[in-house]
C-alpha cells in the first residue's frame, strides 16, 4: 500500500491522504472545488465542479492513470437542483463506457463547499 500525492491538487485538510494505492486500485480522497495553488474555494457550483474533476485528473495522473481507469465515482452536492450541470461537466472529464456513480444531496460540506468528489481507479 502507498499514498499518492500531488502538489498540483488541494493539501489534504485533514489527517488523511489524497489517495492511497493498494493491489492495483487508487482510492482517491473526496476532492472539493479548492485552488491547489491558493488554496480558496470557487465562487459557485460550476467553477468548484470544474476545480473538483482538475485535482482527481492531477491525482489520477500521478498515479500513472486518467479517467479512463476510474470504476466508480461518489459525488456529495448540497443542492441536487445542480445535477444537470453537474451532469454537463461530467460528461467533458468521461466518456463511454462511463464508472459505476451516486449522487447525494449532504447538508453540508467542508469549507462550506457545494459539492465533494471521490473515485476508484483500477490499473
Amino acid at each position: 500500500m502507498r499514498a499518492v500525492h500531488t502538489i498540483n491538487a488541494p493539501k489534504a485538510i485533514g489527517p488523511y491522504s489524497q489517495a492511497m494505492m493498494h493491489n492495483g486500485l487508487l482510492f482517491v480522497s473526496g476532492q472539493i472545488g479548492i485552488d491547489p495553488f491558493t488554496a480558496e474555494l470557487a465562487k459557485n457550483f460550476a467553477e468548484e465542479a470544474r476545480l473538483c474533476f482538475s485535482s482527481l485528473r492531477e491525482i489520477l495522473s500521478e498515479a500513472g492513470m486518467s479517467f479512463a481507469k476510474v470504476v466508480k465515482v461518489s459525488i456529495f452536492i448540497t443542492d441536487l437542483r445542480n445535477f444537470e450541470a453537474l451532469n454537463e461537466i461530467y460528461a467533458q472529464f468521461f466518456s463511454e463506457p462511463y464508472p459505476a456513480r451516486e449522487t447525494v444531496q449532504v447538508a453540508a460540506l467542508p469549507k462550506n463547499a457545494s459539492i465533494e468528489i471521490s473515485l476508484v481507479a483500477m490499473s
